[in-house]
């Protein structure tokens, strides 16, 4: 560092401010400064800036060690959550976890990050409840059935529901189906998304007078398949589909078509928490609640990153100070050719 001061002609606490980014120099001092770094071939020393500050600058997403869930929409929430990491000065990496809680006290103790991103989170996660007992600044992707204490940026669910039904009754539908991945068999039972979306449908359709039903899905388009014949059978009115799984879209398309129901002069069909991208791989293109997933990365960051400025600059032991961040997030509706009037409906208009 006195070598980069002394070719850049500044002080080593100028070199320090430019190197940490604990205080702004100008930019003509800043170019100076990394100009001289790059003559000289001078790397930050990763290792060396934590065991003089006491802090990594890592922050890990903690994520179930399920390969299959690393898709779509989690990957735009892991991407945008790095690339802010990086321009707020962090390195994010993505820490598969496992069934308990064992994985965040490993992670703890070995103060490897100074603080944790919390994805695919239920309704009763050991992940959460073991960072509220350690004392580790962290930030919940999602919500547990119990947030007082919890920061959280999550996706609202319950108005994801109530926009598709929404849009659905204006077309005349009253009998609706819900087609939610099953978990029953999964570590991630409980999963925070489809309970909430499960729960937020049942109060709605009842309020709203709807015939409704609910069926499960297994993996991919044959588990789209399946759950087309299932609905069908439980609710053969039906004119009305909600889906929450991507990947068994277009299963479900085809299922329904197996059945002689026609997209959307028979059924009308809306993908929750998707994308404008997915809706578009199917025909007809899908009509979705476009999923939040890019901001919610974002935010997610934004809100750690306060809380472990803030516990800094408290001295040590304040981990997790800062306000406590809970954000809910709305879905985008955007209507395509999967959905139209209720069979019907054109007649009586």
């Amino acid at each position: 560092m006195r070598e980069v001061a002394a070719r850049a002609g500044v002080s080593i606490a100028t070199v320090s401010f430019v190197v940490n980014g604990s205080r702004s120099v100008s930019p003509a001092t800043h170019r100076r400064v990394t100009d001289a770094m790059a003559d000289l071939g001078y790397t930050n020393n990763v290792v060396a800036r934590a065991l003089a500050s006491k802090r990594t600058r890592i922050v890990a997403l903690l994520f179930p060690a399920l390969e299959e869930r690393l898709g779509g929409i989690a990957l735009r929430m892991f991407m945008s959550a790095a690339s802010r990491a990086s321009e707020l000065g962090y390195h994010l990496v993505l820490w598969p976890s496992g069934e308990t809680d064992q994985d965040v006290r490993d992670l703890v103790s070995g103060r490897l990050v100074d603080g944790v991103l919390v994805m695919e989170v239920q309704l009763h996660d050991s992940r959460v409840e073991a960072l509220l007992e350690l004392g580790l600044p962290f930030v919940s992707m999602g919500r547990t059935s119990q947030n007082d204490r919890v920061p959280f940026v999550d996706m609202d669910f319950e108005e994801g529901v109530e926009q598709a039904l929404d849009h659905l009754e204006s077309l005349g539908h009253e009998s609706v189906g819900l087609v939610l991945e099953d978990f029953s068999a999964s570590p991630i039972v409980g999963y925070g998304p489809a309970a909430r979306t499960e729960e937020a449908f049942r109060l709605s359709a009842a309020r709203r007078g709807l015939r409704s039903a609910l069926v499960t899905c297994g993996p991919s388009a044959a588990g789209g398949r399946r759950a087309a014949h299932d609905l069908v059978a439980a609710l053969p009115d039906v004119t009305g589909v909600l889906i929450m799984k991507d990947d068994a879209t277009g299963g479900l398309l085809s299922g329904l078509a197996a059945t002689g129901r026609r997209v959307p002069d028979d059924v009308s069909v809306v993908s929750l928490a998707s994308s404008t991208a997915n809706g578009a791989a199917t025909e007809p293109t899908l009509t979705t609640l476009d999923a939040p997933g890019v901001e919610m990365g974002r935010l997610a960051v934004e809100s750690l990153v306060a809380r472990l400025d803030a516990g800094a600059g408290a001295g040590a032991g304040a981990g997790g100070a800062g306000e406590l961040t809970q954000v809910l997030l709305p879905c985008v509706l955007h209507v395509a050719g999967s959905s139209g009037p209720a069979p019907g409906m054109a007649a009586r208009g």
